[in-house]
């Protein structure tokens, strides 16, 4: 039979962005129904000793794991997916990279029909073909176009209401409009893979753009006098910024001061590719050839990063040992991408919310992972 309801305790849960010491959480059909301090309303089912309870979190970028990439013909999405919930990620977005748009329209139709059937899984998310060959990153430079009116509408058609999110280069021709048309579908647009300059970024944001793509990476260094698309996300608050917390995409410094110039605003994203819980050695992501080495990917042509094997909880981890307050950088991988997706119900401990939980030892490791309500 089903579990319907829950209740548990534990040494601390991390309760609408507050840690709290000896609490207690019930759920019922799968939500959160009651929260509390002490003594329980009832014989505990599970007691966390020596636990942190947490929201579940939420990756809006990721491309695959253990071998199998989502843009692959037949992905193993059982596998990866008990892969990611198990390192703590109970919902994630299916991301694709750039590839001729032949190749990409029934790539997209099927990401989207898995979609459909696969609660948590929340979208798909385009990372190309509209992106700028100057900081293409590991994308196919063959395979980059404009985003023309025919290429957005026959995308849109192809995802069936399934494509949550899309990155674009502003500088694009015909990029504000893409934007327009995207955001109009309800189609959430990140800008990303960009060399333009933070006017043309800001006039991205004011045209519907609201996420800035792994921040740092795939866009040129911020300057003093030119500032670019980091300084433009940082200091408009409509915008979220990805963060590739490996501490390699982003020194531990610089995702430090992210969190400090940005609070609230910054998700935590893996970007991680079908390497991810696999042994360093050689993998493709999409038609490209990966080198991996000490569990980072990179082009065998070029040395360009070419996304990463990171989890989550992983990246909690390296914010934690870069200064970061637990409290941000939990926040950062739960609340904050959920919020940037508009899905309120999830991401947090709170009444109403999605029983999706992680109970976290003292290394910050997951140890108990639930969905809904259900344990996995």
């Amino acid at each position: 039979m089903v579990e319907t309801s829950l209740l548990l305790t534990a040494d601390r849960a991390f309760v609408e962005g507050v840690l709290v010491p000896d609490a207690w959480l019930q759920t019922e059909g799968g939500i959160i129904t009651a929260v509390g301090q002490g003594t329980p309303p009832g014989t505990p089912d599970l007691s966390l000793t020596g636990a942190t309870l947490v929201p579940g979190f939420v990756d809006l970028h990721c491309h695959g794991a253990l071998g199998s990439a989502f843009d692959d013909e037949s992905p193993e999405w059982d596998r990866v997916g008990a892969f990611r919930t198990a390192h703590g990620s109970t919902r994630q977005v299916v991301s694709l990279v750039t590839a001729p748009l032949e190749q990409l329209l029934p790539r997209v139709a099927a990401a989207a029909a898995r979609c459909a059937v696969d609660d948590a899984l929340l979208g798909v998310h385009l990372e190309g073909p509209f992106l700028a060959d100057s900081h293409r990153g590991a994308h196919d430079a063959s395979a980059l176009q404009a985003p023309t009116p025919d290429a957005v509408e026959r995308l849109l058609e192809a995802g069936d209401g399934r494509i949550l999110q899309i990155t674009i280069a502003p500088e694009q021709p015909g990029a504000l409009d893409a934007i327009g048309s995207f955001t109009d579908a309800g189609v959430l647009v990140a800008v990303g893979h960009t060399g333009a300059d933070a006017a043309t970024v800001r006039a991205a944001f004011d045209a519907g753009a609201t996420v800035l793509t792994h921040a740092c990476n795939g866009m040129p260094p911020m300057h003093h006098r030119a500032p670019g698309p980091l300084a433009a996300a940082l200091l408009d608050e409509r915008v979220t910024l990805e963060a590739i917390a490996d501490g390699e995409h982003v020194a531990p410094e610089m995702l430090a001061l992210l969190l400090q110039a940005a609070p609230g605003r910054i998700a935590l994203v893996t970007d991680a590719m079908a390497a991810a819980g696999m042994a360093d050695g050689d993998y493709r992501i999409g038609s490209l050839d990966v080198r991996v080495e000490q569990g980072l990917p990179r082009l065998a042509d070029g040395g360009a990063i070419a996304g990463s094997t990171l989890t989550l909880d992983r990246a909690i981890r390296v914010l934690v040992a870069a200064g970061v307050p637990l409290e941000a950088a939990l926040d950062a991988a739960t609340r904050a991408p959920a919020d940037a997706v508009a899905r309120p119900d999830l991401g947090r401990i709170q009444l109403g919310a999605r029983a999706d939980l992680v109970a976290l030892d003292q290394r910050l490791e997951p140890v108990a992972v639930w969905r809904d309500g259900l344990q996995h």
